[in-house]
């Protein structure tokens, strides 16, 4: 028999959940096949069979939490399908027969069985005490006097002692569904989503500055080169190159912004990790172009490309969502024309790009029809002064308004 574990699950995700079995219970799997998904809080996982044979017995069941290393089923050696096992019932507890057992205490052969304790009442200087602050005999239990009688010295040391935590409010109750609706659990991926932008919100102290720029000298550059560059490099030249190369560029002038906060000290990055948000079937999800300040602009658009294929095919790995040190955002290819992005903790920043729409310039005293596009940028203020942000941001307008700057690194 071998056995199904959870794999490694990457840096700073401790569990997962059990999304959906590929295979049931008898039925044979091909050695490295994926048998199980597990749904982590950043991206799907897929379990590949550790050997060939047929599946014996499902341990952990969809929905379950499990953590690496632990046993998600078993594999038998054999190729021929098996009945599914039926799941281990728990052992038969022995039968106790129930019996009434009168109100008041149980005589115990052998032992001494104590009188009942008299209800007396609390002295006086007690009881005045204990009215004064609305205390009751059985708040304060036995006391030290003859026969459990309680005296102010019990009183008093009551009221000495540390308040009680106040007991977590409870669970608001679920309402009732209407006609039409239907209720569904959040994936883990989701929740996390939503933890970490309010964690985001509730830690940073976070401010937008915007700008606007010009992508008509992008867009005639790429027009021209846009043929020979895909049949040179075998991908096509979008904008993304062109706004990484921008930022990095503004990144080395500015550098806080992509540094982070760690206690009291600020950790300055001496590389660019830059994340790209992508759509994924589960949510938005960020992987990593580590190291894209040494990239040329076919390296970039080739990672972003094999970035979105997978993560709409869920095939991300988790080390490649983790250690980015800024992101680029991208809402215009939904539509967005203005957005102000959250940002991605511990980062100090992230660039928002938008809609491209023509609007009317004045350009030379005269008003011309422009390809325009909204920028914003969304920055730690604890880390980045608003000088530092609004250049940054004038940096990248610069760039991309002029590309030749992103070839002269001026």
């Amino acid at each position: 028999m071998t056995e199904i574990l959870v794999p490694s699950l990457g840096e700073s995700v401790s569990s997962a959940t059990v999304a959906r079995w590929l295979k049931k219970a008898g039925e044979a799997v091909a050695a490295d096949e994926p048998v199980v998904e597990l749904e982590t809080d950043k991206v799907t996982v897929e379990v590949n069979a550790p050997a060939a044979g047929v599946i014996e017995s499902i341990a952990a069941e969809e929905g379950a939490e499990v953590t690496p290393g632990a046993v998600l089923g078993s594999i038998a050696a054999g190729a021929a399908a098996a009945p599914p096992k039926p799941a281990a019932a728990a052992p038969a507890q022995p039968k106790v027969e129930e019996k009434r057992v009168p109100a008041g205490p149980v005589a115990v052969p052998g032992a001494h069985t104590p009188e009942p304790l008299r209800s007396v009442p609390p002295m006086p200087a007690a009881a005045k005490l204990m009215e004064e602050n609305r205390l009751t005999s059985e708040q304060i239990g036995p006391g030290t006097g003859k026969d459990g009688r309680i005296t102010k010295g019990d009183v008093l040391a009551f009221l000495q002692r540390p308040a009680a935590p106040a007991a977590p409010p409870a669970a608001k109750p679920a309402r009732a569904l209407e006609e039409g609706e239907e209720r569904v659990r959040m994936t883990r991926l989701r929740l996390t989503i939503a933890r970490r932008l309010k964690e985001a919100q509730n830690t940073a102290a976070m401010l937008t500055t915007f700008n606007e720029v010009d992508m008509g000298a992008v867009m005639a550059l790429r027009s021209e080169y846009r043929d020979s560059f895909e049949k040179r490099h075998g991908v096509r030249l979008g904008f993304m190159s062109f706004f990484v190369k921008a930022c990095v560029a503004a990144l080395k002038e500015f550098p806080a912004v992509n540094a982070e906060i760690e206690g009291e000290d600020i950790i300055y990055k001496n590389f660019v990790h830059m994340g790209i948000a992508v759509g994924g079937p589960s949510g938005l999800v960020v992987p990593v172009l580590r190291n894209a300040d040494r990239m040329g602009f076919a390296e970039i658009e080739k990672r972003i490309a094999d970035f979105g294929r997978r993560a709409r095919d869920g095939a991300l790995k988790l080390e490649e969502l983790a250690g980015g040190s800024f992101t680029i955002t991208n809402g215009g290819i939904y539509g967005s024309l203005m957005s102000t992005p959250i940002l991605n903790p511990p980062q100090s920043g992230i660039l928002g790009m938008h809609k491209i729409q023509d609007r009317p310039m004045v350009v030379g005293g005269k008003i011309e029809v422009r390809p325009m596009m909204y920028l914003a940028l969304s920055y730690d203020h604890r880390i980045v002064d608003g000088k530092e942000a609004v250049s940054f941001l004038v940096r990248v307008k610069e760039a991309i308004e002029d590309p030749r700057r992103l070839m002269l690194e001026v």
